[in-house]
């Protein structure tokens, strides 16, 4: 049974608990029935969550002591407070998403005291329908077992003992056997190898921990094992669905700190270990932004089709230029039209593809197409063929998108909306009964985003998804189409930099207080192709940031080389200069932008620049919330012009001592 007397339990169980009360639920429920035969210690260390964790379990499970921390501090040094005040002969690290077998104890306490010799065990981890979850027995990321991992090679061969170390995935589930780690889901641990080692360490946040606990344990003299015997159910990820965690770039940084910590001495190893983690983040990348790239691609190859049909329409062959016009000449009114689709709107995060760009961009390139014969005439195409490629690609590319929408419409992201309201207050509440009376066919309202942490939650709002400082990881994980914002005193420059940061995962955002604007904010958005939010801001528009970004590129790369002395010329610190101006080629910053405010989010949205409207005023002498504002103008009324004016001004007033 499990008791918080002070008599010594048999085994004490740590869990980390992070807004997952309904799982943390289940699993104390089914360790009261694990212990049914052994005396057992439960503590849980509560990080902060925002879904009423402890005042909701803590009645219902008086046995269990419950430690409340004011703030997240990640896995390994909540598990170590827990750690702290464990009496067992056994200490049991286990997740608040798992739910153990009744046998699972027993098998454990009977393996550990048959082998002693044993400092740490696991046992087989299963998902939710039963299949087996692989990071239960590992072998530690060594510089080769580390590439093949990274690289894909363990999924290409699993059943091969060269290349599946990490996951040891050629060996047997169905047997027991020593093993270089375990998961920290279930980290079954002698007490004196715990209190050994010193348990977790706490330069990991989220992720690494348990291979540097088990890879110290081993190196003290004791073994790790995998026991088949028994099994844990684990619902993987649920506290960090609810938490801001990025799990590939953190499973990464932590494979990086443990092979610093342990493997330090190999530098060529960690620089193909550095180089693996950019590759797969570059590859995460794309795959984030995949619908904008295949709609580019689709686009490219449509208007390629349009231009050869136009060809063939005119000369009799699809191959009809002259031979040395090619690859360019089909090459060059693609890659026109593209650029043009680009400045126009289209690709774009914060809205959708619309005929209206589309009619924008061929307007853009026929302008530019008709140019080129005054200064390339070799390259020159026909007005026939011009007119018949921008009438094919109209046909084309428009038939493209009206196909998607007719397909979003139908089956995709508009036919059932998962919605979750931004609040919780009273219009949170009536908009919560408004949609589930309204649009109870094809809606599907996931849950409440807390915003006023540490408050109390009314019963009604529930499941709270978590805090709004983790709303973007919230709208990842639970898949959300619409975000509604009650909360009037949310900043809106805050939200966009969400928005920003969510790069297409939450396509609709709405700030209403009823269910009238909300549905006027859905009328205006099918209307413009534009969500209300983001048309505020112009430096949002793709083709504002591309051109911001070339003449970022350009303009610091001039001064960097060629233009170098006019930065000694004119600069109080040129080597703080050329280091500024080195961030500006990185992307970190921009020649022209927004104020540097702590605390601010704006950043997010524009980039901090070397000059901007601030700087041209002398920044030092005016107040916060003035500042707020320039950067606020600059990003709702972003154009080329204006970085023009401010570089006209920034030099003039710099020149003639003014300001």
């Amino acid at each position: 049974m499990i008791s918080r007397e002070a008599k010594q339990p048999d085994v004490s169980v740590v869990i980390v608990n992070y807004n997952v009360k309904d799982f943390l639920y289940n699993c104390l429920q089914s360790l009261r029935d694990a212990f049914a035969t052994l005396e057992g210690q439960v503590i849980v260390v509560d990080n902060n969550s925002q879904d009423g964790s402890v005042d909701y379990l803590a009645p219902l499970f008086p046995e269990v002591e419950f430690i409340r921390q004011t703030e997240n501090l990640g896995f390994g040094k909540a598990n170590n407070i827990g750690f702290e005040r464990c009496r067992g002969a056994f200490v049991l690290c286990l997740n608040p998403d798992t739910l153990v077998s009744e046998d699972t104890m027993d098998h454990m306490v009977d393996y550990m005291r048959r082998h002693p010799q044993v400092g740490l065990s696991g046992c087989k981890l299963l998902n939710h329908d039963g299949s087996f979850q692989l990071p239960c027995r590992r072998g530690f990321p060594t510089p080769w077992v580390s590439f093949t991992k990274i690289f894909g090679l363990q999924s290409l061969f699993p059943n091969s003992r060269l290349f599946g170390q990490y996951n040891q995935t050629f060996r047997d589930v169905n047997e027991t056997y020593p093993v270089d780690a375990v998961a920290g889901a279930f980290m079954f641990m002698r007490r004196e190898a715990l209190e050994q080692t010193g348990g977790f360490d706490p330069d990991y946040y989220m992720y690494g921990e348990d291979l540097d606990l088990c890879y110290r344990v081993g190196r003290a003299g004791w073994q790790i094992v995998y026991v088949h015997s028994t099994s844990v159910i684990h619902f993987k990820g649920e506290s960090t669905r609810r938490s801001s965690l990025n799990e590939v770039r953190e499973f990464y940084r932590a494979m990086e700190v443990f092979v610093n910590k342990h493997f330090g001495a190999s530098k060529l190893f960690l620089l193909f270990l550095r180089l693996g983690i950019t590759v797969r983040s570059f590859i995460a990348y794309i795959w984030q932004y995949r619908a904008q790239w295949g709609l580019a691609l689709a686009d490219f190859a449509l208007a390629n089709a349009a231009l050869m049909m136009g060809i063939k329409i005119r000369t009799g062959s699809f191959l009809g230029f002259p031979a040395y016009a090619y690859p360019e000449i089909p090459l060059i009114p693609a890659g026109f039209l593209l650029v043009s689709l680009l400045y126009a709107g289209e690709y774009s995060i914060y809205q959708r593809s619309s005929i209206r760009n589309l009619v924008t961009a061929l307007m853009i390139s026929f302008f530019l197409l008709s140019t080129v014969p005054y200064f390339v005439e070799d390259y020159a195409i026909s007005r026939g063929v011009l007119l018949m490629f921008l009438g094919l690609s109209f046909v084309g590319l428009g038939a493209l998108r009206l196909a998607i929408s007719v397909f979003e419409k139908l089956l995709g992201r508009d036919a059932d909306k998962r919605i979750a309201i931004v609040g919780v207050n009273d219009v949170s509440r009536q908009l919560m009964t408004d949609l589930q009376t309204a649009e109870a066919r094809n809606t599907d309202l996931v849950g409440f985003v807390n915003t006023q942490p540490g408050a109390a939650l009314p019963s009604w709002a529930d499941p709270v998804l978590g805090n709004i400082s983790y709303l973007n990881k919230i709208v990842r994980d639970h898949g959300i189409d619409e975000l509604i914002v009650t909360d009037g005193e949310l900043s809106r420059t805050e939200m966009l930099r969400n928005m920003t940061e969510l790069a297409g995962h939450a396509r609709h955002w709405r700030f209403a207080h009823s269910y009238d604007e909300v549905i006027t904010s859905r009328i205006i958005e099918s209307l413009t192709g534009v969500a209300p939010a983001a048309a505020q801001y112009k430096i949002t528009r793709p083709g504002n940031r591309l051109a911001k970004r070339l003449i970022d590129i350009c303009g610091s790369l001039f001064l960097l080389t060629i233009g170098l002395p006019i930065v000694y010329l004119a600069s109080a610190d040129p080597k703080v200069a050329r280091h500024k101006l080195v961030l500006v080629l990185k992307g970190d910053y921009s020649l022209f932008g927004i104020y540097p405010l702590e605390g601010d989010s704006e950043s997010k949205i524009g980039k901090i620049g070397l000059t901007g409207l601030a700087h041209i005023n002398k920044a030092e002498k005016i107040s916060i919330q003035a500042l707020r504002s320039l950067n606020d103008y600059y990003l709702r009324h972003y154009s080329l012009a204006l970085d023009f004016e401010i570089f006209v001004k920034y030099f003039f007033r710099r020149n003639s001592g003014v300001g």
